[in-house]
């Protein structure tokens, strides 16, 4: 559970620094002892492709984005390897490098995946020297998913695109001698209503800002209460505990629909760890939480109008959008259609498996018959 392995979203809120950070990509975010590690102590090869949390992770091959962000404000497009020279290597055999436009923000979608899956194609070939054990992730459908929610002609479109991908790797995998393993990273639901705690917080006086040059940041230092928010979850991080009964009655004023669970509860459902808010809120069914504090678009902070997941003390789907301009992406949380994070009825993963397990997963949406199909074909 989250409270051992200390995934809570996909941030962080650092107490010392008062600072959040999102999709950071260092293994040792991620607490305990791994699944592999007995296997590879034995000698078994591992690899893992793109896989958010596994810079530094004790693997033998290794694929992710790693771009080297510049003074001038871009990026030049990077993929970090193990061992170095693999990339190069796979981008020759491809012939195309990885492109981070297609990973993240209004250009993303099919082509980040079909790269990856070529690459794991790639890898699978190299005979005795393919890991025996790869993690692959196929990244796209959750891109139109978000835009359009899971139940549009688009959503069965990237459907498709990804059963293509998949095809590919599970007839690879087989003439390889692998078994061959497909889960969901989570369940989609649809995004009606959107929540704004940062807004409750500020207009209590809970959340403080600084306003330079007409644009209005947070002042996490001074700030009595802030909510980090990713998807359907929002964690409300307190300076001090006396806070506590202010901000809690200020977040149970709030106009939506959600769930507000106190330490006590986060322990009962298995959250509770050092890293997680002080209260934690779950939307419910068609709400999901956005990270803005400020009400007039002039007010909003510099990087609010742009790709800029490290900076943004909130997770951001709006980036999956352009705006009124090529070179900014929208500010209009009501283009986005599907969301996740919260757990309850209707909200099974889905999985599939070559491996006969003898005691059946919960909450997962068994679908051996589309592996079979994937077989067949």
């Amino acid at each position: 559970p989250p409270s051992a392995h200390g995934m809570l979203f996909n941030g962080n809120f650092d107490r010392k620094l008062c600072r959040p950070a999102f999709w950071e990509q260092s293994s040792g975010l991620v607490a305990g002892e791994r699944i592999w590690s007995d296997f590879r102590a034995r000698g078994g090869r591992v690899g893992m492709f793109f896989w958010q949390q596994s810079l530094g992770e004790e693997v033998d091959l290794l694929l992710s984005p790693a771009p080297i962000h510049t003074h001038g404000g871009g990026f030049v497009d990077a993929v970090y390897a193990k061992p170095q020279g693999l990339y190069e290597k796979i981008v020759e055999q491809i012939g195309k490098r990885f492109k981070l436009s297609r990973y993240w923000g209004p250009l993303a979608g099919f082509g980040s995946t079909d790269w990856i899956a070529r690459a794991t194609d790639e890898v699978l070939s190299l005979g005795g020297d393919a890991p025996e054990l790869l993690f692959t992730y196929l990244p796209h459908l959750d891109y139109d998913l978000q835009r359009f929610g899971h139940r549009t002609e688009h959503a069965k479109r990237a459907l498709d695109k990804v059963m293509q991908s998949l095809g590919l790797l599970v007839k690879k995998a087989r003439q390889a001698g692998y078994d061959v393993l497909i889960f969901g990273d989570y369940a989609m639901g649809e995004a009606k209503t959107t929540l704004f705690p940062n807004r409750v917080l500020r207009q209590a006086g809970l959340l403080d800002v600084r306003s330079i040059r007409g644009r209005l940041y947070p002042d996490l230092h001074h700030a009595q209460a802030f909510a980090v928010v990713d998807h359907e979850v929002a964690h409300v991080y307190l300076r001090k505990e006396e806070d506590l009964a202010q901000t809690t009655k200020a977040l149970r004023d709030m106009q939506g629909s959600f769930d507000l669970f106190s330490k006590e509860e986060c322990v009962a459902r298995g959250i509770a760890h050092p890293g997680c808010g002080d209260i934690v809120l779950q939307a419910r069914d068609g709400a999901w939480f956005h990270y803005p504090w400020w009400n007039a678009s002039r007010e909003a902070p510099d990087y609010a109008a742009h790709v800029d997941i490290h900076n943004k003390p909130g997770y951001d789907p709006c980036e999956l959008f352009f705006g009124w301009h090529p070179f900014i992406v929208s500010t209009d949380p009501t283009k986005v259609g599907g969301t996740h994070g919260r757990v309850g009825a209707g909200r099974s993963v889905a999985w599939t498996s070559s491996i006969d397990f003898a005691k059946p997963m919960e909450n997962v949406l068994d679908l051996a018959t589309g592996l079979k199909q994937l077989l067949d074909e």
